[in-house]
């Protein structure tokens, strides 16, 4: 990866007389209006006093001190006041109400948590953390980052995306065991979505493949792992595409690591790659809502224009008795956002017909939390894999 681009400035310095600190984040977070410096002198009460005016905390005490005062942000941040009214307000309100107040929640809980910010320095073996006790964060800021290049000055972040760098690098050294690829990992770079909800995974690699399958796409491929199993399952050749470079450099990896890099070919491109083949295969963001940070965005779309692009796509990118799997979970259908006539009518539009659907049960842990606050629409959820075709 290339090295960042300039940054915006924070306007403090890093220390006394030193260079003025850029600003980075991930999420598209725009520079704090104000930063005060704090260190662990500072109470958490008055820490979140000072977030909740807007005000973010640029940290220069010890950073195992950080970490307990984000701990602690949180905390406070989960009880808000009239928290309980809210929730009772919530349990009355339509599926759609509940997730958009969900939302609203979740985003002023990150931007308050995200105004607790650390250093992050340049140097000739990468990035460092100037702080008392701080890791050594210099694989996981250049796996995220790139490598500091010539000129890189110090720029700061939210101690929250710091830590999400850190976990992501932790989850891409160790890998994800995927069940239908033999419990083989997939390694999942920084930002690209992890497949830890496996059974859209598993509906690939279950259902019939067409009686053609030399040829495939992959359609946002993300870490490249239903490409991989596709690749497994027989099919000759695949083409795997993603038009966000870090997806594109994961699921090359992947396919290196995973043995199939003769038959998956990883490609840069916006939905289709040119050429027609008998099996195309996407499994788009769920939800027709905007994303707040890169990894978001394989889970949400705005007005939901991948799947609608695949859809309309897919009759063209398709040889004679050609098929397209559609992976797509109906969460949207039960929380108001889309419904399944509008699914039906998009196919209709599209000019594709229902061949077959494959259905599958959640399994992760929120559909059996009654505390979550999307519990009964998680509880109802099915995903399913629609087999279509061109309507003759």
């Amino acid at each position: 990866m290339d090295a960042p681009p300039p940054r915006p400035s924070l306007g403090l310095p890093l220390g006394p007389g030193g260079p003025a600190l850029g600003w980075h984040s991930e999420s598209g977070a725009p520079v704090p209006r104000r930063v005060v410096e704090a260190d662990d002198a500072l109470r958490a009460d008055e820490a979140f006093r000072l977030v909740c005016e807007g005000t973010a905390l640029l940290w220069r005490g010890d950073y195992h001190g950080a970490r307990q005062l984000l701990s602690a942000l949180a905390r406070r941040a989960d009880r808000a006041p009239r928290r309980r009214d809210a929730r009772r307000a919530a349990s009355a309100a339509t599926p759609y109400e509940a997730f958009h107040r969900h939302r609203q929640v979740q985003g002023r809980r990150a931007r308050l948590l995200g105004l607790l910010l650390v250093p992050l320095t340049p140097g000739p073996e990468g990035y460092a953390v100037p702080l008392r006790r701080a890791p050594d964060v210099r694989a996981a800021c250049a796996a995220a980052y790139g490598p500091p290049g010539p000129g890189a000055r110090p720029f700061a972040v939210a101690l929250r995306e710091l830590l999400g760098v850190i976990g992501a690098h932790e989850w891409r050294t160790k890998g994800v065991p995927v069940p239908a690829l033999g419990g083989d990992r997939v390694h999942p770079h920084y930002g690209v979505f992890s497949p830890v909800r496996g059974e859209y995974v598993d509906l690939v690699a279950r259902a019939p493949l067409p009686a053609d399958h030399r040829l495939a796409q992959d359609v946002g491929t993300g870490t490249g792992v239903l490409a991989a199993v596709l690749a497994r399952r027989g099919v000759g050749r695949v083409l795997a595409t993603d038009q966000d470079p870090r997806a594109v450099a994961c699921a090359r990896e992947n396919a290196a690591r995973l043995g199939v890099a003769d038959r998956v070919e990883v490609v840069t491109a916006d939905l289709f790659a040119p050429g027609r083949v008998p099996l195309a295969v996407c499994n788009p963001p769920w939800l027709p809502a905007k994303p707040t940070s890169p990894v978001e965005a394989a889970v949400y779309d705005p007005g939901g224009r991948m799947l609608r692009g695949f859809l309309s796509g897919l009759p063209a990118a398709l040889t004679e008795g050609g098929e397209g799997w559609l992976i797509l979970s109906d969460l949207a259908e039960h929380l108001g956002l889309r419904s399944r006539a509008e699914l039906t009518a998009l196919f209709d539009a599209a000019g594709l017909t229902v061949a077959d659907r494959l259905d599958a049960r959640p399994a992760h842990p929120k559909a059996a939390d009654p505390g979550d606050p999307l519990h009964a629409a998680r509880a109802a959820e099915v995903t399913s894999l629609w087999r279509l075709t061109p309507t003759r």
